[in-house]
């Protein structure tokens, strides 16, 4: 076998292919460093698609910064519920966290200001 022979031609994935690694990565539980190791792929190459999907679908920066979420955990009893507050958790580990009576015009201008950061 000649060094020619031996080395493996590189070739582009088609965007159907990238947008199912990119699934593959999100419903496999994995960090993206297992993934990448299990999936013979680069750090980078992943993260690569991964924007390419989120500039895609529109849920980038440039989007209305909106991401679906699931509450888990114990269900609160009327009262429970009625003193919760809310917590946001931002990228970069900012984290907003309303109490009860919270001013929603105070609110507003809060998240104005921080989409300008």
């Amino acid at each position: 076998m000649t060094d020619e022979q031996s080395v493996m031609e590189k070739r582009r994935r088609t965007p159907a292919e990238i947008e199912q690694i990119a699934c593959e990565f999100e419903s496999s539980g994995l960090n993206r460093s297992q993934f990448c190791r299990r999936q013979g792929l680069t750090l980078g190459v992943l993260n690569r698609y991964l924007q390419r999907r989120q500039a895609a679908s529109g849920s980038g920066a440039s989007g209305d910064g909106l991401v679906a979420v699931e509450l888990v955990g114990k269900k609160l009893s009327a009262e429970g519920a009625a003193s919760c507050g809310l917590a946001v958790v931002l990228a970069r580990g900012r984290r907003i966290a309303v109490s009860v009576g919270f001013d929603a015009a105070t609110l507003q201008r809060l998240v104005q200001v921080l989409e300008t950061i």
